[in-house]
């Protein structure tokens, strides 16, 4: 809706021969229709397809609800208290608001642009008109003020719906941008927990390394006493003082990760000192979330990104509607009434009343394909958009897949380590027995401690895949994400294609 002008003074001038000439406009917008359903848009529309969730596989069984707040279940006071830090201080995640923010009130203006707007103006010039031209002789030669108060108001009737077309797409565009900022949202509390468990597995790591340490210390006792008694020789003494420095090189590699993972955690977070005073717990003391059994039917609602990809495509098939609209013409009814005059004591005058109404019709008839050209360009950006909904969709289910595998297969191997852990440990004890007992060499005991050490690293290990695949999953499922953004304007009108 375009709008000029609304009267400041009422004419005197009878408007019964005004409204006459508008009982014509019926017949006037009879006419700019016929004369736009000549216009051609055959041959100019999108080419690719949505893929269906039904030719995706989704099944049904056991589903794990995602909560908003899933991180919680874990049980880490520390780590919720660091996601929500991050979440309020990450200027990645207000970057991403700041976007959604820009959007909406993108969706603001083209709203506004559909209500009824009144203008005001006031000129007032003064000017001197020359002698020699078409001016009257009253005015040539002459320096005068000129002025003008005028209100001016229109209506445009939107057949064709376009100001519809236009806020829809805006408005799909602002709903795939609050998508965005929630996506970012649950990839920024993932990658949080990401690093918080991988600061857990290496403390872990750590004190495994700090406890092999003391063990070969005391071996190393052990074989200075032996071989004091002489019942062992110089070469078992080098090989116990040998493990010493790669116990101790470890030991300080793992420091070194750590201060570069509790580095990374404070930028997540936003403070960069934000991780450099916790402890991390013990894994053992996290919590778990139990796997789910099958991926979610309803997984593409569950997904920001996938939502954000879905309206994209809604906001680009707007935009080709929109496109087709402009082949039709534009109808407004013009109106504006004021006061005009030479000479600034005449403009309050009666006489220098003015005033006009009609209709303004706007009809393309050669634009030299650049209607067609427009549609064209509209028509491949929703071709875009469908296949980076397809991509997504089927990015989505393979990352859920991927988590589900994992988790269950991550399960199973931690009952089979946890038997070699329980067998290496029985064998280092024997070896260790029978070499005090002198029924062993140490090669046999060095051995045997190997296999323990790299058991128990294992048991670490796998004991933060299972918690980083939990979190990967409730990434995957959708993070809690629930699509609540407000669904596009209802066809006001039918639509000529």
């Amino acid at each position: 809706m375009r709008i000029e002008a609304a009267p400041v003074a009422l004419p005197r001038a009878p408007l019964v021969p005004q409204l006459a000439r508008l009982r014509r406009l019926p017949a006037v917008v009879a006419l700019v229709l016929l004369l736009g359903a000549c216009a051609d848009k055959s041959g100019v529309g999108p080419q690719a397809r949505m893929r269906e969730a039904a030719s995706l596989g989704l099944g049904v069984g056991a589903q794990l609800e995602v909560p908003q707040d899933w991180w919680r279940s874990f049980g880490d006071a520390q780590l919720d208290r660091l996601i929500e830090q991050a979440l309020a201080d990450n200027p990645g995640l207000r970057l991403a608001q700041t976007r959604l923010a820009r959007a909406r009130a993108a969706t603001e203006l083209v709203a506004a642009s559909n209500r009824i707007q009144v203008n005001g103006a006031l000129d007032v010039t003064r000017q001197r008109y020359t002698a020699n031209g078409a001016v009257p002789a009253t005015l040539a030669g002459s320096t005068r003020d000129l002025a003008t108060l005028q209100l001016s108001t229109g209506m445009e009737f939107d057949f064709f719906d376009k100001n519809r077309l236009a806020l829809n797409a805006a408005l799909g565009s602002a709903n795939a941008s609050q998508a965005e900022a929630q996506a970012a949202r649950v990839l920024l509390a993932a990658q949080v927990a990401h690093s918080w468990f991988a600061l857990a597995r290496l403390q872990a790591q750590l004190d495994v390394a700090q406890r092999t340490l003391a063990l070969r210390e005391q071996t190393l006792d052990l074989v200075r006493q032996r071989v004091d008694a002489g019942l062992d020789t110089r070469l078992e003494l080098q090989r116990g003082e040998g493990a010493l420095p790669e116990t101790r090189q470890l030991i300080e590699a793992l420091r070194e990760q750590m201060a570069v993972t509790r580095n990374a955690l404070g930028a997540l977070v936003g403070h960069p000192s934000a991780a450099l005073a916790l402890t991390p717990p013990a894994l053992s003391a996290i919590r778990g979330a139990a796997p789910a059994g099958a991926i979610p039917a309803d997984l593409l609602g569950r997904r920001a990104d996938v939502a954000a990809a879905r309206w994209r495509v809604q906001a680009a098939l707007q935009e080709v509607d929109y496109a087709r609209t402009q082949f039709y013409p534009s109808v407004n009814l013009i109106a504006f009434a004021g006061l005009s005059s030479i000479g600034l004591g005449r403009l309050i005058d009666s006489g220098s009343q003015q005033w006009g109404v009609g209709p303004a019709v706007r009809l393309p008839i050669f634009d030299g394909g650049r209607l067609r050209a427009n549609l064209r360009v509209k028509a491949t950006e929703v071709d875009a958009a469908i296949e980076s909904y397809n991509a997504a969709i089927v990015d989505a289910v393979r990352d859920a897949a991927d988590q589900l595998v994992s988790a269950q297969s991550i399960a199973r191997q931690q009952v089979e380590q946890r038997a070699s852990q329980a067998a290496a440990e029985g064998v280092y004890d024997i070896a260790r027995q029978r070499y005090q007992a002198g029924l062993g060499n140490f090669l046999q005991v060095l051995d045997a401690e190997t296999q323990v050490l790299a058991q128990r690293r294992q048991a670490v290990d796998l004991a933060a895949r299972a918690l980083d695949t939990q979190v990967a999953l409730m990434r995957a499922l959708g993070g809690g994400y629930t699509d609540d953004a407000p669904p596009l304007t209802p066809r006001i009108a039918q639509q000529v294609h």
